[in-house]
């Protein structure tokens, strides 16, 4: 590191720990938390193959497929959704067949 960006601190005992000037106290949110989601775990048979990341949504938000973290989760999510609506019979006017 730089010399202009570090700076030693005396501790009572005499010793000298030394520490850059960046350094901050951590707020508890620097990284992202999360929790499988429990749609994905409940439709999709390869859910446990999946990367720990993918299978991970925020935790404050519900189990959708924004929510996922990683672009791999978010399709994967969606791709189940498509499936739970072919088992179901459901008609999708959007995915009609064309000509």
């Amino acid at each position: 590191m730089f010399a202009a960006f570090i700076t030693a601190i005396r501790l009572g005992r005499g010793e000298n720990f030394i520490m850059d000037l960046f350094h901050r106290n951590l707020q508890g949110k620097d990284t992202r938390t999360g929790r499988d989601c429990q749609f994905c775990y409940r439709v999709d048979p390869d859910f446990i193959k999946r990367g720990l990341m993918d299978r991970l949504v925020l935790s404050q938000l519900d189990d959708t497929a924004a929510a996922h973290l990683t672009e791999d989760g978010y399709v994967k999510h969606r791709i189940a959704e498509l499936l739970k609506r072919r088992a179901l019979g459901v008609p999708d006017a959007s995915l009609a067949k064309s000509a």
